[in-house]
């Protein structure tokens, strides 16, 4: 064979294999993204067995998940956001056929990366079953968990309506403080959830008499924002920087003489955690 053949014959190898493996764009791709990083995510993520539903290009709370889930098993930074390593662990561990999801796409088809074929036969199982919500009260909650709808699949436990009042208290409680407070308030929520001293459910404890100062000044019914929703999923999946907290309290603010004798953790911005 002749090195032009040799030559000719190892580029068109190199351009077969890269129809398989071609890497994303440089772009971080997190939740609220779409087009073609988000189906080369989904599809990757699909072979891999994390991610289940359907290959659309829109990164809802399934993609998110799944993603995170990823994350955990492959030993990297669990915040639900594809960046330069988690990318290049996706690429390192799967496949990807660009051609033929695009032609899937083009041609106005529903499928998942294998056409339709059933996910047990799609793909091999990972060795060990990843979770899908590890945060405290994945048993307690009043949801029944892996409710769908067209962009989001919830964490077991927890319902639409759970999601949707813990980020309205987040946002009413601790808007103005830093993140990592307001995941705290979150996870004291779902620490309250856990304690035998509280009620059973995310809106009975929200709601639980003189609980919380947004629910007394009607705060609890402003808008959230993404930064509040994004605090509620860290904390239900499994992030508290409260350390276990039940309390929390503004020492500004605070008229209880009650709170003060609680046994204090620690401080994030205005809020002092405690038991």
């Amino acid at each position: 064979m002749t090195l032009k053949k040799i030559v000719l014959f190892i580029l068109i190898l190199s351009g077969s294999f890269a129809s398989h493996t071609i890497a994303f764009s440089d772009q971080e791709v997190q939740r609220g993204a779409f087009g073609d990083d988000v189906v080369e995510l989904q599809a990757r993520l699909q072979y891999l067995s994390f991610y289940h539903g359907k290959i659309d290009g829109k990164f809802g709370y399934g993609t998110y998940w799944a993603l995170r889930n990823f994350q955990e098993q492959y030993g990297l930074p669990v915040d639900g956001i594809a960046g330069q390593k988690t990318k290049e662990k996706l690429v390192n561990n799967s496949d990807f056929d660009r051609a033929f999801v695009h032609e899937q796409i083009n041609a106005g088809n529903q499928f998942t990366y294998y056409g339709g074929m059933p996910l047990k036969d799609q793909v091999k199982k990972n060795n060990s079953t990843a979770s899908t919500g590890s945060g405290s009260g994945a048993n307690k909650g009043s949801g029944t968990g892996a409710n769908l709808t067209d962009s989001m699949q919830l964490p077991p436990g927890y319902s639409e309506q759970d999601l949707q009042i813990l980020a309205n208290a987040v946002y009413g409680e601790a808007r103005g403080e830093p993140y990592e407070g307001q995941v705290a308030v979150a996870a004291v929520i779902l620490n309250r959830l856990e304690s035998p001293e509280f009620p059973d459910t995310i809106s009975e404890i929200i709601f639980q008499p003189l609980a919380f100062t947004a629910v007394a000044d009607g705060q609890i019914w402003l808008t959230p924002n993404e930064r509040a929703k994004q605090a509620v999923l860290d904390a239900i999946n499994g992030w508290d920087p409260s350390e276990n907290a039940l309390y929390y309290f503004n020492p500004v603010t605070a008229t209880s003489k009650w709170i003060w004798s609680r046994p204090q953790i620690k401080q994030i911005g205005e809020h002092i955690f405690c038991l």
